[in-house]
Parts: C-alpha cells; sequence; structure tokens
C-alpha cells in the first residue's frame, strides 16, 4: 500500500472532531507519518547537573536534621532558579554568601539557627 493510500485510510477511520481538525489545516498539509519531536534538552548549570541532581547531591551531603517541607521546596527552588540563571537566585545566593561572612566575622555561627 502506497502511502497516500495509508493517508486515505487513516483519514477515514478518524474521529469526527479529529476530521475538523485535518480540515481546517487542510488535507495536503496534514501529514499522519511524521517524527515525533525530539524533548527538549534537559538545562544543566555550570558543573553540568541538572537542578534534580543538585539537589539530591545536596541532600546526600546535608547534615542539616530539622528539614521539613519548606526546607526541601527552598533547596529545589534554589536549584531550578541555579540551572535556569534566574537573577533572583542570583541575589539570594549572594546575599546568603553576605550574610555567612557578617555572622562569621562575629562568631555568631552557632547561634544563627537557634530558637
Amino acid at each position: 500500500m502506497d502511502q497516500e493510500a495509508q493517508k486515505k485510510a487513516i483519514y477515514e477511520r478518524l474521529s469526527t472532531r479529529r476530521r475538523k481538525y485535518v480540515d481546517r489545516i487542510g488535507y495536503d498539509r496534514w501529514d499522519p507519518f511524521q517524527e515525533p519531536k525530539d524533548p527538549i534538552d534537559i538545562r544543566r548549570e555550570v558543573t553540568r547537573r541538572s537542578a534534580q541532581d543538585l539537589a539530591r547531591d545536596f541532600f546526600a551531603a546535608c547534615t542539616a536534621e530539622d528539614q521539613n517541607a519548606a526546607y526541601t521546596n527552598g533547596v529545589r527552588e534554589m536549584c531550578k532558579g541555579i540551572v535556569a540563571s534566574e537573577d533572583r537566585c542570583r541575589g539570594m545566593y549572594d546575599f546568603a554568601l553576605w550574610y555567612h561572612e557578617q555572622i562569621k566575622a562575629m562568631g555568631l555561627e552557632k547561634e544563627m539557627w537557634e530558637r
């Protein structure tokens, strides 16, 4: 069976709704044999890790005992922002580095997260 005959057979088996779509774009332009599109490449940051890789590696190395949903969500949000090079996350990162130096200079590292 040649391709045109296959195309006609496929068209005849389509539902009414799907036929309307084909008619709207034009039967001649419709290609039921087109190759599927490739998925978008997974974005990676400078160390070649995806957001998921970053979060997994962080949690594997993390020593924080009081991880809760907010903590986990914050980490994942930062990972996504880093991979996407979002200015918002860069600002939070720069602030965290600066603040850490401030706390360290004052000798308050141990008291920082105590309540």
